[in-house]
């Protein structure tokens, strides 16, 4: 209440913008009267222009509400807007993650909406881009959650499936069962 009061004082006074008033000085000297008396009202200062500048600036967009749906007994959760995967329980909890993900380039996007892992296996192999699938979970056509063996933030980005650290994908994998939902939304950037 005191910062309030002291807040509507300076705004009167010095307006919105103003500088911070100089403390009272000592005559024919430039220190200021007291130090500590300086640091206390630097920080009521400081408390009075928080409290008065506050609703001038813009506040920050809350966190986006969860769209990953709820109701499932489990459901694996893809953002691709900031390449994070979790899992989560029908209440909306979440029971694994949120762990970093590589989703497909811009030639070969992911594809969003809601899915159903159809098949498991711990060992693949995709024949058509010649590459090692550990722990994969497939989810819509050839696009799978799978293991990778270099580190995910390599560019450009996979041919469509979600990539995965070997020790998230194996953690996945034993977490899942078939016929699981999969809730894949936003886009890569």
């Amino acid at each position: 209440m005191r910062d309030m009061r002291i807040a509507a004082r300076f705004t009167a006074r010095f307006g919105r913008c103003a500088p911070a008033p100089e403390p009272p000085r000592l005559r024919g000297s430039g220190e200021p009267r007291r130090r500590l008396g300086r640091v206390l009202l630097s920080s009521s200062l400081a408390g009075a222009l928080l409290v008065v500048l506050a609703p001038a600036v813009e506040a920050a967009p809350a966190a986006a509400a969860n769209p990953c749906p709820r109701g499932h007994v489990r459901i694996v959760c893809v953002n691709l807007d900031n390449q994070t995967l979790w899992m989560q329980d029908k209440n909306g909890r979440r029971t694994f993650g949120p762990v970093p993900v590589r989703s497909g380039r811009k030639a070969y996007p992911t594809r969003t909406g809601l899915k159903r892992i159809y098949a498991k296996k711990v060992k693949d192999w995709s024949y058509l881009y010649n590459v090692s699938m550990p722990y994969a979970q497939y989810f819509d056509g050839g696009q799978a959650f799978h293991a990778y063996a270099q580190p995910i933030t390599t560019p450009p980005g996979s041919h469509g499936c979600v990539n995965m650290r070997l020790a998230d994908a194996k953690r996945l994998f034993s977490l899942t069962q078939k016929g699981d939902a999969a809730y894949i939304w936003g886009r890569r950037r």
